[in-house]
């Protein structure tokens, strides 16, 4: 079966993430420790024992999340499985994992550029200054107009387009509030705000852009070995240039995760693998692709889950 490797982005992670996999699989631990080094300080140890506090911070969840995945991939390569996706994606901060799986970038080189990313990011808007919020139920064209009436000289912007009728909004938190409102009025079923330390994907974000575009010239950047499906395009991409244009971009415009999924199933992919914590992506493509096969791999016993998945036979 044709398919495709999915990283998570924020919101996935957990305290104790990974544990299993430390203690069964030594590439997995390897991953761990090799993170730890990069970054000059105990990240395994924050994963695994908190507080959800402080691993709920974004310059510590970003290089979590993707520890977490590459250790998930690591082991499942150790077993001498044969993988061979044919394309890339990661939601967010997951388009990094994608990339360092992809092998485009180094482990080392991604985990210090997400927790400068997630630094930028925590210190770009003052703490309540910025909001985001999920909208349930509502078509995107609906959200757009709703943000647009919102604003009222403010920020807010559509964030992550997550299915048909989920997307999430990003700016200053009354324009957020006023949306939110709106929203309601309009017959969303119901809207959540966001426990996030910054309103990501939107202009707010805009000089986040900059100062990553400064530590994106310390890294290492190699052509990968499959296409990568950019969020800022919904587009399969190879080019290194191409690739790091479109993570500058994606700093402050949204994920158009929907239209991702779609470009996937359009180009022949019928099954999708999610990779590291959680499930949040696997329940995303099923409401965007509903004949779509899904698979998560987080725990060491997942592991053995991923031949008999990727030797499915095609489905018509």
């Amino acid at each position: 079966m044709k398919y495709a490797l999915l990283f998570p982005g924020q919101g996935s992670q957990t305290v104790g993430m990974g544990k299993d996999l430390i203690e069964n699989s030594p590439a997995a631990k390897a991953v761990f420790e090799e993170a730890d080094a990069a970054l000059g300080f105990s990240l395994s140890d924050i994963i695994l024992n908190g507080p959800e506090e402080k691993l709920r911070l974004t310059a510590y969840t970003q290089p979590a999340l993707l520890t977490m995945s590459i250790a998930v991939l690591r082991a499942l390569e150790e077993k001498d499985v044969k993988i061979a996706p044919a394309c890339v994606a990661g939601h967010s901060l997951g388009e990094y994992t994608a990339l360092v799986a992809n092998g485009v970038l180094s482990l080392a080189d991604g985990v210090r550029l997400v927790h400068m990313r997630g630094s930028f990011m925590q210190e770009a808007v003052p703490e309540g200054v910025g909001a985001m919020a999920a909208i349930l139920g509502l078509e995107a064209d609906s959200v757009r107009a709703v943000c647009e009436e919102a604003a009222q000289s403010e920020v807010c912007e559509p964030a992550n387009f997550n299915t048909p009728v989920q997307t999430v909004i990003s700016g200053h938190a009354a324009a957020v509030a006023r949306a939110v409102e709106l929203a309601a009025e309009r017959g969303a079923k119901r809207s959540v705000m966001l426990k996030v330390s910054a309103p990501f994907h939107c202009s707010l974000m805009r000089p986040v852009a900059d100062k990553l575009a400064v530590e994106m010239d310390k890294c290492t950047w190699t052509t990968g070995s499959v296409p990568l499906i950019a969020n800022v395009s919904a587009s399969p991409v190879t080019d290194v240039k191409t690739i790091r244009d479109g993570l500058y971009a994606q700093t402050y415009s949204p994920v158009r995760w929907v239209e991702s999924v779609e470009r996937m199933a359009a180009l022949g992919v019928q099954g999708f693998v999610e990779l590291g914590a959680g499930k949040v992506l696997s329940g995303m493509v099923k409401k965007i692709v509903r004949k779509a096969s899904v698979l998560n791999i987080e725990t060491f016993a997942d592991l053995d889950k991923f031949v008999p998945f990727a030797e499915q036979e095609a489905e018509d």
